[in-house]
C-alpha cells in the first residue's frame, strides 16, 4: 500500500546507489588525507632547516591537529575512535543507526586533520563508519524497514573498508566474519553490490592499484619451515594480546585523568607524537609509508627495526586514546610488518639460505598480528593479499593466522572490537 516500507529487491538498488556515494566519499577522504600528509611533510622538511626552535614545528602542528580533531568530535561522541565497534553494536541490536548529518562531516574532517597531522591512526575506521552511516541514511530515505536499514548499515560498512584499502573482497569477508559472524545470503548480496559500486566509483579518484608494491614473483618460505611459521604465529599472538590490552589500558588511563580535560589531553598526546615525528617521520603516522618501504625490500638493520617496533607499539594505543577520529588497522599492519622483518633478521642464522627473504615474513607478520588483535583470520589474510597483490604466501599465511588465533584465544584475550564495544556500552 502507499507509504509502506519497502524491502526485498529494492534494497539491492538502494545498496548499489549508496555504494556509489560511499566510494566517492571514501576516495575523497583518502585523497584529502594524502594531500594533507604531503603538506605536513613539506612543513616538517622545512622545519629541519630552521635553526634553534625548528624541532617545535612538528610538536606544535601535531598538537594543534589533535586538539582540533578532538574538539570536533566532542559534540558527536561516536565520531571519536574507529567506529567499527558501533557498527557491530548496531548489528547486535544494542544501538540504533545514528543520523549521519553530523557524524559524517565530523568523521571526515576530524579524521583528515588527526591523521594528516601525524597521529598513529588508520583511515579504515572513519571510512567504515561513514559507509555504515551512508547505508543507513539511504535506507531511511528509501523508507525501508528498520531491519533493512540495519542490513544496509552493516553491508555498506564493508564497502567502506573495501574503499579504504582498495580491497573489495576484504569488505565482504569483514562483514561476514567480523561484524555479523554469520554468512547469510541477503547480507552477502547487499555487501557484494554495495562494495562493487563503491570500489568502482572510488577508482575514479584513487585508481585500482594495490596499496603496496612487492617484488615480482615473490617466493614463500619452503614447506620445511611450516613448523617455524606456526611458532611465529603463536609468538605474534603474544604481541597482539599485549597490544590489545595496551589500547584499552591507555583509554582507561585517559578516562581516569580527570584533572586534564579531553581536548587538553589530546593536545598533550599530539605533542608527544609530534616529538616522535621530529626525530623520524616513520616513527609516527598511519604507517603506510613504513609498510611500503619494508614490502619493497628496503629493510633497516635489526636495531632500527626494533626501535621502530617499540616506539610504534606504544604510539598507536596512545594516539587512539586521544579521542580523535581514526582507526586501528593501518598502524596494526605496519607493526606486523616490522615484527615479521625483525623476526626474520633474528632467525636468519637458523634459516636455510635466506628463508626466501624478509619480505614474506613481513607480509605474514601483517596478517598474523591483525588476526591476533582483531581475531578475524580470513579477513586478515584476504586484506593482506589484496593490499600486496600476491597469492604465493597463502600456505604460510593460513598457518600463521591459525596459530595466532588459537594462541590468543587460549590466552583469554577478547577480540579488540568486542572490548571496545563493551566499553562503549558503559558510556552514555
Amino acid at each position: 500500500m502507499p507509504g509502506a516500507p519497502r524491502g526485498g529487491p529494492a534494497a539491492y538498488l538502494v545498496a548499489a546507489v549508496a555504494g556509489c556515494l560511499v566510494g566517492l566519499v571514501g576516495a575523497s577522504f583518502r585523497w584529502c588525507l594524502v594531500r594533507v600528509q604531503e603538506l605536513h611533510g613539506s612543513l616538517l622538511s622545512a622545519s629541519e632547516r630552521l635553526a634553534g626552535p625548528g624541532w617545535l614545528v612538528p610538536v606544535l602542528t601535531t598538537a594543534a591537529g589533535a586538539t582540533v580533531a578532538c574538539a570536533l568530535a566532542r559534540p558527536v561522541p561516536l565520531a571519536a575512535g574507529s567506529g567499527i565497534q558501533d557498527v557491530e553494536a548496531v548489528w547486535r541490536g544494542e544501538r540504533q543507526p545514528r543520523p549521519f548529518l553530523w557524524l559524517l562531516p565530523v568523521k571526515f574532517v576530524g579524521g583528515v586533520i588527526a591523521m594528516g597531522s601525524g597521529l598513529v591512526l588508520g583511515r579504515e575506521g572513519p571510512t567504515v563508519h561513514m559507509g555504515a552511516a551512508i547505508g543507513a541514511e539511504a535506507g531511511r530515505r528509501a523508507r525501508m524497514s528498520p531491519r533493512d536499514v540495519t542490513l544496509l548499515h552493516t553491508s555498506l560498512a564493508g564497502a567502506g573498508l573495501a574503499v579504504a584499502f582498495t580491497a573489495p573482497l576484504s569488505g565482504v569477508v569483514f562483514v561476514c566474519e567480523e561484524v555479523t559472524k554469520v554468512v547469510r545470503t541477503r547480507v552477502v548480496l547487499l555487501t557484494l553490490i554495495g562494495t562493487a559500486t563503491a570500489v568502482g566509483c572510488s577508482e575514479l579518484i584513487v585508481g585500482d592499484r594495490p596499496v603496496f608494491r612487492v617484488p615480482a614473483a615473490l617466493a614463500g618460505p619452503p614447506l620445511a619451515l611450516l613448523p617455524a611459521v606456526l611458532l611465529f604465529g603463536a609468538a605474534t599472538a603474544v604481541l597482539g594480546v599485549a597490544y590489545s590490552r595496551l589500547i584499552v589500558g591507555f583509554m582507561d588511563l585517559a578516562d581516569r585523568v580527570t584533572r586534564v580535560g579531553p581536548v587538553a589531553r589530546a593536545a598533550l598526546i599530539g605533542a608527544v607524537v609530534g616529538l616522535l615525528l621530529g626525530i623520524d617521520p616513520l616513527l609516527a603516522g598511519g604507517g603506510d609509508e613504513l609498510s611500503g618501504r619494508l614490502l619493497a625490500g628496503d629493510m633497516p638493520v635489526g636495531t632500527v627495526l626494533a626501535g621502530y617496533l617499540a616506539v610504534r607499539f606504544l604510539a598507536g594505543p596512545l594516539s587512539y586514546s586521544a579521542g580523535t577520529p581514526g582507526g586501528l588497522f593501518a598502524p596494526l599492519l605496519a607493526l606486523g610488518a616490522l615484527w615479521g622483518a625483525l623476526v626474520h633478521g633474528l632467525a636468519l642464522p637458523l634459516l636455510p639460505g635466506d628463508g626466501s627473504g624478509a619480505v614474506p615474513f613481513a607480509i605474514v607478520g601483517m596478517a598474523a598480528l591483525f588476526t591476533a588483535v582483531v581475531r578475524a583470520p580470513v579477513t586478515g589474510i584476504t586484506l593482506v593479499v589484496e593490499m600486496t597483490g600476491t597469492t604465493s604466501l597463502l600456505v604460510p599465511l593460513l598457518a600463521a593466522c591459525f596459530a595466532a588465533t588459537l594462541t590468543a584465544d587460549r590466552m583469554g584475550s577478547p577480540p579488540i572490537y568486542d572490548s571496545l564495544r563493551l566499553r562503549m556500552a558503559k558510556s552514555p
